[in-house]
């Protein structure tokens, strides 16, 4: 169901209403007691939720949407050992240990 906003033209007190589609629009203002309302055009308010088409098909994951960081999150190199994890200390390695 929608919510609608309201406004009295008489005092311009706002205030919102779950209501129908098909329901009649309010006309008595709570506030004053004046027939005197009439609708405000807000935008509209929803959420996707659920696994339909927009999470399957649309919508887009966290690991795509965080950038990688090659460089930044390496280990730093101990002088070309394959002991610290980089993968040029590991190649630098294998290739001395080749010749």
């Amino acid at each position: 169901m929608p919510i609608y906003e309201y406004q009295c033209t008489a005092c311009g007190q706002r205030h919102d209403a779950l209501q129908k589609i098909s329901d009649a629009p309010l006309t008595d203002c709570p506030a004053c007691g004046e027939v005197a309302l009439s609708k405000v055009l807000t935008a509209a308010g929803f959420q996707l939720k659920g696994s339909g088409w927009y999470a399957t098909d649309f919508k887009s994951s966290p690991a795509a949407a965080k950038p990688e960081t090659p460089a930044a999150d390496a280990p730093a190199c101990a002088g070309g050992t394959a002991s610290c994890g980089a993968p040029a200390c590991a190649t630098a390695s294998s290739e001395s240990s080749a010749a």
